[in-house]
């Protein structure tokens, strides 16, 4: 129990502390820190990270409602790493001795400077680097992962890059999920009707910024035939270099699509009421873009 090693003449004391609630088992100690902003308001979207001295992971979780984090772990040294959407990583070493707190007290993080935006002009994405996957829920318990291995897109960044515009086009029967007799289902008339419907096409005039690195862009998915409107929440992640040094930049996005939607609406139940396939599929799209000449 925190508080025996301040000794028996803060017997008083340890009852109201907030450590004295902690139960610690033999060899242990407790890990704290608070993450604040520049201006010494508290950061509750914090992530922190703990580690052992090897970079493996021992613990992770969120602020409390004041930007705290507490943890008990084994004695020893051990490496946190705070980190929080539109700010700087922080990272520290720290020793933990049994039986006791080691607090890195309050922690400041800086506001992270956004990624320079891509130049005006068409870009094209970069299949070889970028990928289109989607996940669905099977019989209700695992999840079944795919991607369309097959795809084209050009966005053209315009200044300012909320009135740019992208365009993609993905080969329907390019689906694959790593089995070839349920991507044969998949290709069918039950689901994406490849034969009538060889592609879908993604088109998006609408780029909204939402602060820091994140973006939403919505547009028209169509797909089976129907087109409906969609949201891609993305992080913009920046500017780099290839090996021939081409200036690409790149990005990370997700969305939810629900099947009936689409009228992509084949289902089957198990006899205890589950459906073999879930009823929405969560897209993941990593796009890298190259700058035409």
């Amino acid at each position: 129990m925190i508080g025996r090693w301040l000794g028996s003449r803060t017997h008083r004391v340890q009852r109201t502390s907030p450590l004295a609630a902690v139960l610690m088992p033999p060899s242990a100690g407790v890990l704290a820190c608070r993450a604040l902003d520049p201006v010494n308001e508290p950061v509750r979207h914090a992530e922190f990270a703990v580690t052992d001295t090897m970079g493996r992971p021992v613990v992770s979780g969120g602020a409390d409602p004041f930007g705290s984090f507490m943890t008990t772990v084994p004695a020893g040294e051990y490496r946190l790493a705070v980190s929080a959407e539109g700010y700087t990583p922080y990272r520290a070493t720290t020793q933990v001795a049994e039986n006791s707190l080691a607090s890195l007290g309050d922690v400041t993080l800086q506001v992270a400077r956004p990624p320079e935006l891509p130049r005006p002009g068409d870009w094209e994405i970069e299949s070889a680097h970028s990928s289109i996957g989607f996940t669905a829920r099977h019989i209700g318990l695992a999840r079944i992962h795919g991607q369309f291995k097959s795809f084209a897109g050009v966005i053209r960044i315009t200044d300012p890059l909320e009135q740019s515009a992208m365009h993609v086009v993905i080969d329907a029967a390019s689906i694959d999920t790593n089995m070839r007799m349920r991507d044969d289902h998949l290709r069918s008339a039950d689901f994406l009707d490849v034969a009538k419907f060889p592609t879908l096409e993604f088109y998006s005039d609408r780029f909204v910024h939402k602060g820091g690195n994140r973006w939403a862009v919505t547009g028209a998915l169509s797909l089976h035939g129907v087109t409906r409107t969609v949201t891609l929440d993305t992080e913009y992640l920046g500017l780099g270099n290839g090996m021939e040094g081409e200036v690409r930049a790149a990005c990370r996005a997700t969305t939810e699509l629900h099947r009936d939607d689409f009228t992509v609406s084949w289902q089957t139940m198990l006899a205890r009421g589950i459906a073999v396939v879930g009823p929405s599929i969560r897209v993941d799209l990593d796009v890298q873009v190259v700058r035409k000449a």
